[in-house]
């Protein structure tokens, strides 16, 4: 199933899995990858820095979050589509359910994903979340309980980003399970084909 839209046609994800396979390696889009890691990276260095910056927690916490914001806002809707050809949303049906959409865009020569933007692009997604999850961490065994609020929403914000992704990515969370399992199940095949006797 295929949805247009004004940028060209987006199919559903793996409807077209043989043109992600051949990537050029130049950056392609080099102002997304600007920005693309920009808006992480700045949040990130004004949490480190902000006391030499600005006395004030109110102004530096606004800055934060405004830059949390930007990056959500950039990743989701701009870099995303740009850099690997994926991008996701939610969707509310007629009864009033919501649907989380997740689409991968058709992979036609002006439209193929290049190696550096992707790596780019996955390299900032994974990175920057860990970086929030260690200043959760850090917020609470410090007992600096001011800037708890601030690294919540940086957490929660650079993961809903990443979990979006995966889910484009790796497609549902059936599939996603299957990988694991699979994954775990080769291992473990692995282990015992190459250590009959056991341990």
């Amino acid at each position: 199933m295929s949805r247009q839209d004004p940028l060209g046609e987006v199919p559903l994800f793996y409807e077209d899995e043989n043109a992600f396979r051949e990537k050029k390696s130049k950056i392609r889009h080099p102002l997304a990858c600007f920005f693309h890691l920009l808006f992480r990276t700045s949040a990130i260095l004004i949490y480190l820095f902000c006391e030499f910056l600005s006395q004030s927690f109110i102004a530096n916490m606004v800055t934060i979050i405004l830059l949390l914001s930007c990056d959500f806002w950039t990743v989701k809707n701009v870099t995303g589509r740009l850099l690997v050809g994926l991008r996701w949303w939610n969707q509310v049906d007629e009864d009033g359910r919501s649907r989380w959409m997740f689409e991968s865009r058709s992979g036609t020569n002006k439209n193929r994903v290049s190696n550096s933007d992707s790596r780019i692009f996955w390299i900032g997604l994974i990175l920057c979340p860990l970086f929030w999850a260690f200043f959760v961490f850090s917020s609470l065994f410090s007992f600096n309980i001011k800037w708890l609020a601030v690294v919540i929403m940086g957490v929660a914000l650079q993961w809903a980003n990443l979990y979006g992704y995966v889910r484009c990515k790796v497609g549902g969370a059936t599939k996603l399970k299957n990988m694991a399992t699979n994954y775990f199940g080769v291992k473990l095949f692995k282990t015992v084909v190459n250590n009959p006797e056991g341990p």
